[in-house]
This record gives structure tokens, sequence and C-alpha cells, in this order.
């Protein structure tokens, strides 16, 4: 056969091919017709409604009628929409950026999850990645014209973000499948886990790309920032031989992720009820941390802010990286201001107190009394002088990294000037955030993540506990996000 012609075989699959699309939509507006028929049917039905029973019964039929009659109806708009000239010509541009070339494979059917449970039939182009394969499976190709859509994993936006958002709201995968199962949508826990994860990891991706919609400014704002690490135990498969069963042995040991959170307060120091603040964690260290409060702040545009204040307790992981984020930032040394939390500095005046071995319980909380006033007040001198005094002569290892503690964080207890400025002296906020976001979702007995799945739902419970659940969909379900999947 000459190059460039084809055969018999080629083209009768190519015309084939070709009309794949007129034929679903033919499909689709039959399918249409039952529907209003069986609806014209259930308006005529005389339903003997007598109790719960026979009125859950008649609810339960109507529904169904009506969700497939919807599932159809959406259908065909999408099939009309993926038919257009205009969605071929962007799937087209979609398929020219990509970094890597692809093969065209022609239109496929391709079923999607709906968020009324049932399922809608389209054909659509797909696209296979050549030579790409993870372990023994071939990767999965593309279909531009769906990313355009924002449907990803064969769920449509709607019923995505729902999952995600109920996986990142509930306690667990499994009490989100049971939730789903109540209201008609059947999956199990491994596919509520893929799509939450693949939907936090294309959010992930967009946002470092700095293609995100941040529609807001903290322009003559008084901003509060604030970081801090909580603990969740990583699994992490081990070497060597397996278990009877197949089974890797594994391990759980303690990570540290980090979170931070940025929001603005008012005149009297209290959280702006107008400004949802931002949340967001990682698992991959301080510099990580960091480099998302840098990607933050520069798209709130941090310079024009009022007044800045970054409060923490006394980590040196943190305060080691502060005067270099504002100095990257463009921000002037006097526009910003460090404070250690007071709440924190109290409890070290604690310890101090409770390794004087020969003092009374009494005597400890005047003691500690009396150095919270004084720090309150401004006398910062006064309290170092006191703690010298009862570590003096005392060799005490524990008393010595208190002595320190404050004498290297001196600078950062100007309690008087930033409440004179009606900034707050604690970070309450970041502690609540670590204990939301983490601690009554990730940190449990005998609850362990593998690591990329924590990231995921760190991301997602942060975004949903700052009420910022919008922005993340955005994000989410757009086409900048097809590089992440």
């Amino acid at each position: 056969m000459k190059k460039g012609k084809k055969s018999k075989k080629a083209k009768k699959i190519g015309k084939v091919r070709s009309g794949a699309r007129e034929r679903n939509a033919e499909v689709i507006e039959a399918q249409i017709e039952e529907a209003l028929l069986e609806m014209e049917y259930l308006l005529r039905k005389k339903y003997a409604i007598k109790d719960a029973e026979s009125l859950e019964a008649a609810e339960r039929e109507i529904a169904a009628a009506t969700g497939r009659l919807s599932e159809l109806i959406l259908a065909q708009k999408v099939q009309e929409a993926l038919d257009s000239p205009a969605m071929r010509e962007d799937a087209s541009e979609m398929i020219r950026s990509l970094p890597k070339k692809v093969k065209n494979q022609g239109p496929r059917e391709v079923r999607i999850r709906t968020s009324n449970g049932g399922t809608m039939t389209i054909v659509t182009g797909y696209y296979s990645q050549k030579g790409r394969k993870i372990g023994r499976r071939k990767r999965a190709g593309i279909r531009p014209e769906l990313i355009l859509l924002g449907i990803y994993d064969h769920c449509t936006p709607a019923l995505a973000s729902e999952i995600s958002v109920m996986a990142a709201m509930l306690s667990s995968f499994e009490e989100t499948r049971h939730i789903l199962e109540d209201r008609g949508i059947k999956m199990d826990a491994d596919t509520i886990r893929t799509v939450s994860v693949r939907c936090a990891r294309r959010a992930r991706a967009v946002h470092e790309a700095g293609e995100g919609n941040f529609p807001e400014t903290v322009a003559g704002c008084r901003v509060v920032i604030s970081t801090d690490g909580g603990r969740v135990r990583i699994r992490r498969d081990k070497r060597g031989p397996k278990t009877k069963k197949g089974r890797s042995h594994y391990s759980t040991k303690w990570r540290e992720p980090k979170l931070l959170i940025i929001y603005t307060v008012n005149e009297h120091g209290e959280r702006s009820k107008t400004f949802s603040p931002f949340i967001d964690g990682t698992l991959r260290g301080p510099n990580a941390v960091f480099g998302l409060i840098g990607h933050y702040l520069r798209r709130l545009d941090i310079c024009r802010a009022d007044r800045i204040l970054f409060v923490a307790d006394g980590a040196r992981w943190i305060w080691n990286r502060v005067r270099s984020l504002m100095i990257s930032l463009g921000v002037s040394p006097g526009q910003y201001h460090e404070l250690l939390d007071f709440y924190h500095a109290a409890e070290h005046l604690g310890k101090v107190a409770n390794l004087q071995k020969g003092w009374k319980a009494s005597e400890r909380k005047t003691w500690v009394r009396r150095q919270r006033r004084l720090l309150l007040r401004g006398r910062l001198e006064e309290v170092t002088d006191a703690i010298r005094r009862v570590c003096k002569g005392r060799r005490g290892k524990k008393l010595r990294t208190e002595r320190n503690y404050f004498i290297r964080n001196r600078k950062r207890m100007c309690y008087d000037k930033i409440s004179d400025m009606g900034l707050p002296i604690g970070s309450g906020a970041m502690e609540s955030a670590i204990r939301r976001v983490v601690n009554l979702r990730l940190k449990g007995a005998s609850s362990y993540w593998l690591r990329e799945n924590a990231e995921a739902m760190i991301l997602l419970r942060s975004y949903y506990k700052a009420g910022r659940w919008d922005m993340l969909k955005a994000s989410a379900f757009s086409a900048q996000s097809v590089h992440a999947t």
C-alpha cells in the first residue's frame, strides 16, 4: 500500500468513529423522550400515600425518575458542548500546548458520574500518552474536551467537589462512603480517596504555577501571620521479605506537618469577619511552608498592608526565616513586627517556677502571676532579672534552657507596644487551625497515612476550615490543572 493512502478497513473505521458523536446524540434524544413519557405516567399515577413508608416509597420513585431525566438532559447539553467548533478548537490548542506528544485515538464513549448518583454516557476525543507506564499498567490518556469542562476521574465537577469536601469534613473515607450511599451515590472508599487526592493535587499544581485566582488584597489592612507544627503518623514500607499474606512490613513514625495562617484584624485586635483567613500546610519542611507563606503574601499584595505582625512560639526554625522572608517580599523593617506568643512565654515562666524545688505551690503561682503582669506592662528587663536570680548559682540544664529562651526572644516580647497598636499578642488562631485541620482528621489512635494522601488532606481540610472551598474548587477543576493529571 502506498504511503499516504488508507486501506478500506481504515476508511471504514474512520467513518464509524466520525459518526459516533452523532449516534450518541440520537440515542440520548430517544432516551429523553422515554423519560418524559415516564414522567407523564407518574403525573397521572394515583399514589396510595397513607403512612411514612408509603410516602418514602413514592418519594424514591419520583426522585429516581426525575434524576434519570436530569442526567439525560445534562448528557445532551454536554454532548452539544463537546461537539461545538469552539470546543474542538480549544481542545486542539490544549493538545498542542502539552510538553509531550500524544496520539489521537479518535472519539470514544465514556461514562461520567453525576451528582445525583447516576451516570451519563457521552462521546469525546481520546489521546493516549505513548510510552508512559505506571508499574505494569499503561498510563491513562487524556480527554482534553472533558478537562476543559472540569471533568476528571469520570466525575462531574459538582460530584468530585462534593466527594472531596465530604472527605475533608468527615472523620474517614469510609464514613464518606456511607453518607454518599445514603444519597444514592455508590462509590467505594478507595475511589473516594483517589478522587479527593487528585483534586488536591491539581489545586496545588495550579497554586504553585501562580495561576490561582486571588481577587482579594490586604492593602490598608492589619495582617497577622503565624505558623506552627502538628503531628501525624506517616506510613512507609520497609525493605525485605513480605508477610505470609504477601504484604509489606511498614513503619508508622510521627512526622510534623507545618501549617500557616494569614488573617486580618480590626482596630481592637479582633479577627475581621469580612476577610476569610488563608490556611495551608505541608509535610515538606520549614522551607516549604515559608515558601507557601511567601506565595500567599505576594498574591495578597502584602507590601501595601497597614501593619504586619508575625506571631508564633519560640521555635528557632520559624524565627530564623522570618526576616529573610520579609526582605524577599520587599517589606520594610518598620512595617512588620515579630512577637513571641504571650501564652507560650507564660508557659515557660511556669516551667521556671516548677524547677524551684524549694518553693511551695502558692509561691510558684505568686511568682508566675507577678512575672506575667510585668511582661504585659513591657517591663521585660525586670522579668529577665527575676529569672536570672532564681537561676543564679544553679547549673541545671533545664534552668539554663529556660533562661536562654527569654534572653534569646527578648526583642519579641514587646506586648504592651503590640497591644497599643491594636494587634493580638497570642497565636490562638494558629493553635485552633492545627486542632481543626490536623488533630481532628489526621491524628488519632492507630491512624496513619501515606505521605501524599496526608498532604492532600491537609490542603483540602485547610481550605474547607478557612471557608475558601470555592477558591480551591476553581483551581482544581480549571483547564490549567491538566499538567497535574
